[in-house]
C-alpha cells in the first residue's frame, strides 16, 4: 500500500488581506450620526408619549363629558318625577307613561343622544316613548328591542353596553308604585363612537406633525451636529496629517465652548510633541556635531600610534582625556534632552539655608578660590533641592574656570519680593555684552571666552538655564561690583519664613 503526502490545496484567486481599521466593513458610525440617531430616539420617544398622553387626556375628558351628561340628564327627570305636574290637571302624574310622555316633549337631546321612556305593559312587553332629535350613530337604541330589555332589566342604574352595532353608555332611572316592580324607566343614551373619531381624528393629526417636526429636526440637527463637530474633524484631519516632520499645523480656535477647549488641548500636545522633536532633534544633530571631533583625534592618535613607549604613554594620555570629555559631553546632553519631560524638575519643601551651605561646601572643592559664603535666606521653598544644588554648582564651575587661584568667588541667598535668588558672583574678567545672550545657548561659549581656559562644551549654562526655567524661574546675568560675573538663580518659589511654616 502507497501513501500520498498531504499537499496544501493551492489557491488561484486574489488573496483577502486582513480588514484594517480603515477598511469599509470595519468602519463605525461616525459621532455626527450617532449624535443624530440618538437624537431622533429621544425625539421619537418623546413625541409618542407626547401624542398618547394627549390622546389619553382627551379620552378621559370625554368619559368624564359623558358620565356627567348622564347623571344631569338622570337627576332632571328624577326631580321632574318628584315635583312635577301634569299641565292638563295641575296635579301629579296618574301614570307612569303620562310622566314620560311630557318630559321628554321638554327635552332637546343632542346628536349622540337618546332619551327615551320605557314602559312594560301587562304582557310583558316594552312599549317606548322617546323624544324625537338624537338618535345616536350606529343602530340606534329605540330600534334595538334585545338592548332596550337588556337595559331595562338591569339592576344597574348606569353601565355601558357593547355591541357589535356600536357601544351604547346608559343611566336610567326606573319609575315604580311603592312596593312594587318597577313598570317604566327613563333612559338616557350617548353613543360615544363620533367623540371617540374626534379625539382619533386629533392624535392622528398629532401623529402627523410629530412625523413633520421629526423630519425637520433631523434635517436641523445635521446640520447642527456638523457645525458643531467641524472642529473635531479638522483635529482629525490634523492629527491623521502630522508627521514627525511636520508638527507645525495648529487647529483655529473660536469661541470659548468644549470644542475650542479641545482645539487649545490639541494645540497645547502638539507643541509640546513639536518641542520635543525639536529636541530629539538637537540632540542627535549636536551630539553628532561634538562627538565626532574627539572621534576623529582619538582615531588618529590610535592609527598613528608607535611602538616607543614615551610615545603610547602620551598617546593614552590625549585618549583618555578625549575620552573623559565624551562622557561629559554625552552627561549634559542627556540632562537637556530630560528638560522636556515632566518629571524634570519634582519641587517638594526645602531648606534654602541648608541648600546654600550645601552648594559653599561642595563648591570649595572645585579650585583654590577665596571662597565665601555672602548671605544665606533663612525661608522655606517649593523646590527641587538636586537640580538647583547641581545648576549651582555648575555656575560654581563655570566662576572656577574663568578665574585664577586666589580670586573670590561669592555664593549665596536671598528674598527679594515674591521672588528667591540665589547667586554665584566672581571677580573674574566679566562677560562681554555680546555674549550675554549666547553663552546660555547649546555649544556657544562667546567670543572673549573669558580667559580661555575651560575644557567644557558650552552646555554648562544651557543646563542652568533649563533648570531655572523649569522652576517658571529665569537665569539673570550682571556685572560683580569691582569686575567680574554675576549669575542669579531667579525663581518664583512659595516662601515662608522659617519658624513659621507648618
Amino acid at each position: 500500500m502507497t501513501t500520498t503526502a498531504a499537499r496544501a490545496p493551492e489557491t488561484t484567486g486574489p488573496t483577502t488581506a486582513p480588514a484594517t481599521p480603515t477598511d469599509p466593513a470595519r468602519r463605525r458610525l461616525t459621532a455626527r450620526v450617532r449624535i443624530l440617531l440618538w437624537l431622533l430616539l429621544v425625539m421619537a420617544v418623546a413625541l409618542v408619549e407626547v401624542t398618547t398622553t394627549t390622546r389619553s387626556l382627551l379620552m378621559r375628558d370625554m368619559d368624564n363629558r359623558i358620565n356627567r351628561l348622564l347623571t344631569q340628564e338622570a337627576e332632571e327627570f328624577a326631580g321632574f318625577e318628584e315635583r312635577g305636574k301634569d299641565p292638563e290637571t295641575g296635579r301629579s302624574f296618574a301614570s307612569a307613561d303620562r310622566l314620560l310622555t311630557v318630559f321628554l316633549q321638554q327635552q332637546n337631546p343632542d346628536a349622540d343622544e337618546e332619551l327615551i321612556g320605557l314602559v312594560r305593559g301587562a304582557d310583558g312587553d316594552l312599549a317606548q316613548i322617546r323624544q324625537q332629535g338624537g338618535i345616536g350613530a350606529g343602530l340606534p337604541l329605540y330600534r334595538d328591542a334585545d338592548a332596550k330589555r337588556r337595559i331595562f332589566d338591569s339592576p344597574d342604574s348606569t353601565g355601558t353596553l357593547h355591541r357589535p352595532q356600536g357601544e351604547i353608555r346608559w343611566a336610567k332611572v326606573t319609575v315604580a308604585r311603592a312596593g312594587a316592580e318597577p313598570d317604566a324607566a327613563f333612559v338616557v343614551a350617548i353613543h360615544p363612537e363620533r367623540e371617540r373619531e374626534r379625539v382619533d381624528t386629533v392624535f392622528r393629526s398629532l401623529l402627523v406633525i410629530s412625523g413633520v417636526a421629526l423630519l425637520l429636526t433631523t434635517g436641523i440637527a445635521w446640520v447642527v451636529a456638523g457645525r458643531i463637530l467641524r472642529p473635531v474633524r479638522v483635529v482629525r484631519t490634523a492629527a491623521a496629517e502630522i508627521t514627525e516632520q511636520d508638527l507645525t499645523r495648529r487647529i483655529p480656535v473660536h469661541g470659548t465652548d468644549d470644542i475650542a477647549a479641545l482645539a487649545e488641548t490639541f494645540n497645547g500636545m502638539l507643541d509640546r510633541l513639536d518641542r520635543a522633536f525639536a529636541a530629539q532633534r538637537e540632540f542627535v544633530d549636536d551630539a553628532g556635531h561634538e562627538l565626532r571631533t574627539p572621534i576623529t583625534i582619538v582615531r588618529g592618535h590610535l592609527e598613528v600610534m608607535g611602538d616607543d613607549p614615551a610615545e603610547r604613554e602620551e598617546t593614552v594620555r590625549l585618549v583618555t582625556d578625549e575620552l573623559d570629555r565624551m562622557s561629559r559631553i554625552v552627561e549634559d546632553l542627556l540632562v537637556l534632552a530630560k528638560t522636556e519631560r515632566p518629571d524634570f524638575v519634582v519641587p517638594e519643601p526645602a531648606q534654602v539655608a541648608e541648600l546654600t551651605a550645601d552648594v559653599f561646601v561642595k563648591a570649595r572643592t572645585l579650585g583654590e578660590r577665596d571662597w565665601r559664603l555672602a548671605e544665606v535666606a533663612d525661608v522655606e521653598a517649593e523646590l527641587d533641592f538636586q537640580r538647583i544644588t547641581q545648576a549651582m554648582v555648575q555656575l560654581a564651575q563655570n566662576a572656577v574656570q574663568h578665574t585664577t587661584p586666589g580670586e573670590t568667588i561669592r555664593i549665596g541667598s536671598r528674598t527679594a519680593g515674591p521672588h528667591l535668588e540665589l547667586y554665584v558672583a566672581d571677580s573674574g574678567p566679566g562677560v562681554q555684552p555680546q555674549d550675554a545672550e549666547i553663552i546660555f545657548e547649546r555649544f556657544r561659549r562667546g567670543t572673549s571666552r573669558r580667559g580661555a581656559r575651560g575644557s567644557g562644551a558650552g552646555l554648562g549654562l544651557a543646563i542652568v538655564k533649563a533648570i531655572a526655567e523649569g522652576h517658571h524661574g529665569r537665569v539673570r546675568l550682571s556685572d560683580t561690583p569691582g569686575g567680574g560675573a554675576t549669575f542669579t538663580l531667579v525663581l518664583p518659589a512659595p516662601q515662608v519664613p522659617e519658624g513659621h511654616h507648618t
